[in-house]
């Protein structure tokens, strides 16, 4: 049976799917997104997600294109149709379909809502965390709504290749003071040379990582020290360890950075630890 993916009220086949040419989310990125881990068939982080979502689309003026239950019923459809147990399940949600106009349809359309899943190779992700990967830095600059999560990421996509063509996996973007904001598609954190951990603070111009949130309680709970303060790269070159969050990276190490090692450039304990930690609550609290 071949993939299923969801678009407008219809499952249909994967390589059948479509979006109507005029689809804000194509013409103008005038869209936003979520995706979603799963472990054993279950939505990981929902309240995080959601909650996301809602926020995203609101700072958009797009209305949520149904209820919070029909909508988690509608993923887990899509789930259960694609017999996905491991892996990630993508969520967009466009202004919807018309005429090409920078300004708002009015009246308002109906928004757009398509839903992918695809599968996550577990032993594959594994092998990666307990080897470490490398990122890069580059300099930031995006628009200054990155809270948003739209779909507007281009300047992402140019990262995250540059990664790719230093043999890296992820891309770090630095501020114009220095300062790391967050990753491609992930949050950049460390545990600094006085054994603190560290992550960019939402003030910035960062994406409220839904990841970032679980792990920071998960890191309370085990009475551990963080910071939401900034760091640079000589930062992480410095710090006893380093690693990116996010819902396809989970917890991931990281121990170069453009080519250098951070710390003695094996994967350390604290990350190793708080990846099993991530995962543990993540199962038990998925939906």
């Amino acid at each position: 049976m071949g993939r299923i993916a969801y678009v407008n009220g219809r499952f249909v086949p994967h390589g059948e799917a479509m979006v109507h040419i005029e689809d804000r989310g194509y013409q103008l990125a005038d869209a936003v997104y979520e995706v979603w881990a799963l472990f054993g068939g279950k939505l990981a982080d929902p309240e995080g997600h959601f909650a996301r979502l809602k926020r995203s689309l609101g700072e958009l003026s797009i209305d949520m294109p149904m209820s919070r239950a029909a909508l988690t019923l509608v993923l887990k459809e899509a789930v259960r149709r694609n017999r996905v147990l491991n892996g990630l399940v993508y969520l967009q949600v466009s202004r919807g379909v018309a005429p090409r106009d920078h300004a708002f349809p009015n009246p308002p359309v109906r928004p757009a809502v398509v839903i992918t899943v695809s599968r996550t190779d577990l032993a594959a992700s594994e092998a990666r965390a307990a080897k470490g990967v490398g990122v890069v830095t580059t300099p930031e600059n995006r628009w200054g709504r990155c809270d948003i999560k739209t779909v507007g990421l281009l300047p992402n996509a140019l990262a995250k290749q540059k990664a790719r063509a230093a043999g890296a996996v992820e891309a770090w973007f630095v501020d114009d003071l220095g300062f790391v904001t967050e990753g491609a598609s992930s949050n950049a954190w460390i545990v600094d040379a006085d054994g603190r951990l560290r992550t960019r603070d939402t003030n910035a111009n960062i994406l409220r990582g839904v990841t970032r949130l679980t792990l920071l309680d998960v890191i309370r709970a085990e009475g551990l020290e963080v910071e939401e303060r900034p760091f640079t790269p000589a930062d992480a070159l410095a710090a006893q360890e380093a690693f990116i969050t996010g819902a396809g990276s989970l917890v991931l190490p990281v121990v170069t950075v453009d080519g250098r090692p951070v710390g003695d450039g094996k994967v350390g304990p604290v990350a190793a630890r708080l990846r099993r930690l991530y995962i543990e609550q993540a199962k038990a609290t998925a939906i």
